[in-house]
């Protein structure tokens, strides 16, 4: 009886490593010991960054939303507890676009903000 190697598929698993750590610096791109190390290490990365991202893009939202709103002389904090008490269901996402590219609706919505917070609140 011949004996039993598992080269072909064991060749497949380094080159698949090897090809997907292509561009890293040194040894990283070039021997599979590394190459699979930073491979694992940048997946681990990835996800923790997927993850981040969404967080990253909420303070982006943030930012634009307060550069918009203090120049009608109101904080952010105040405007997003007016939004809330006017009842205006737009996510920050949707407020900053608006911020951006519809300066004549966000600025409606900021004054029913400030009414809204003139106007004692409802139990």
């Amino acid at each position: 009886m011949s004996r039993v190697t598992n080269a072909p598929y064991t060749k497949a698993r380094r080159k698949r490593v090897l090809r997907k750590t292509k561009g890293y610096f040194g040894n990283k791109s070039k021997l599979y010991r590394y190459a699979k190390d930073a491979l694992a290490r940048s997946g681990q990365y990835a996800y923790k960054h997927r993850k981040r991202k969404k967080g990253d893009f909420r303070s982006l939202w943030i930012i634009r939303i307060n550069a918009a709103v203090r120049t009608t002389g109101i904080t952010y904090s105040r405007f997003m507890a007016g939004v809330k008490a006017a009842n205006i269901a737009l996510d920050r996402k949707a407020l900053s676009e608006l911020a951006i590219h519809d300066s004549a609706a966000f600025t409606k919505i900021i004054e029913q903000a400030k009414a809204a917070l003139g106007a004692p609140a409802k139990a």
